[in-house]
């Protein structure tokens, strides 16, 4: 670790969904922290100055004085579990409930995302990098909306979050998730539109926005 960085707490990454999840977390904390703007696919992730922090040269990744993580799954989990309390946890307090939260979050990472999403971003705003192929985006398009299924049953029928009254990381990546998809022109259910109406409200949302605002977006 680079000497300047002990002491602070800084989030590496601007101007995509995955950064914006991070940015999020920590407004809805209330916590103090810097930005280093950098982004994807702009070589700034490579120096090797970043490739100390994450030798994957990924962004975002949070450095949290002498602690550094990446993957914004992670970084989101880690900031709730190590400083949530009271009316704003991000996580369950109970063994169960916490199950399920993470149930979610592997479901949305996974299912959602990765499996989906990135599928499509992959093969067409980054063709040029990774070939065309219309068959698998797709097929990404149909996967994706055939599992929000899950999501749509779960709105429809419980509060106003995916674990009911309390809004967890589970809710920061899956809106992310669902405004990924509509950047994309992927369909997505009635409830979620509803869903993304309330969430996009917070002022941590709006906060996160700004601060997740660069240059270019990589979507």
């Amino acid at each position: 670790m680079t000497e300047e960085l002990v002491g602070r707490r800084v989030l590496w990454g601007v101007g995509s969904p995955r950064t914006m999840r991070a940015h999020w977390a920590l407004h809805e904390l209330l916590l103090p922290y810097e930005t280093e703007a950098i982004e994807s696919r702009s070589g700034e992730t490579q120096t090797s100055k970043f490739s100390v922090l994450n030798p994957r040269q990924k962004i975002p990744v949070l450095q949290d004085g002498d602690f550094i993580i990446a993957e914004s799954a992670a970084i989101i989990a880690y900031l709730a579990e190590a400083y949530g309390s009271g009316n704003m946890r991000l996580v369950p307090a109970g063994q169960r409930e916490r199950a399920r939260w993470l149930e979610w979050n592997f479901f949305i990472a996974m299912e959602l995302d990765a499996t989906t999403l990135y599928v499509i971003r992959r093969h067409s705003g980054l063709a040029h990098i990774h070939g065309e192929a219309p068959t698998a985006v797709e097929c990404a398009k149909s996967y994706f909306f055939k599992q929000l299924g899950h999501v749509d049953q779960t709105l429809r029928a419980g509060g106003p979050f995916l674990m009911g009254d309390a809004f967890t990381t589970a809710d920061i990546l899956l809106t992310t998730c669902l405004t990924w998809a509509l950047m994309r022109e992927v369909p997505v259910y009635d409830s979620c539109h509803a869903y993304l109406d309330r969430v996009t409200t917070r002022e941590a949302y709006r906060k996160a926005a700004a601060a997740n605002a660069s240059r270019s977006v990589h979507p």
